[in-house]
């Protein structure tokens, strides 16, 4: 392969990438308390009472920013839900995803 199409394969490649937000548990967790989630998700995420209200410590990232999403974009609806995260950003999406993935 010569020099030309390397090139053009890096550039294709690099212009291609989808941009990677990273994760700050740290603000994750500014964000779960100013936002009041402890009032239902417990402390770190660990529900007082799973039957209503899903402990989310310990879940998968991806699967807690999908969710979040969701009640965002309005594919999910919830009363309580609903409202809470649909101020947060993409940042805070991801970095609350972070700190709640990260809790046992």
């Amino acid at each position: 392969m010569n020099l030309t199409r390397i090139l053009v394969a890096m550039v294709t490649l690099l212009l291609g990438a989808p941009t990677v937000i990273a994760a700050d548990a740290a603000a994750g967790e500014q964000t779960y308390l100013a936002r009041g989630c402890i009032g239902c998700h417990g402390p770190a995420g660990k529900s007082p009472n799973p039957d209503i209200y899903p402990s989310t410590a310990g879940k998968d990232a991806a699967y807690i920013t999908e969710q979040i999403n969701a009640f965002r974009n309005g594919s999910r609806s919830n009363p309580l839900m609903s409202p809470m995260v649909m101020g947060l950003t993409d940042d805070d999406v991801v970095n609350l995803a972070a700190y709640l993935s990260a809790q046992k």
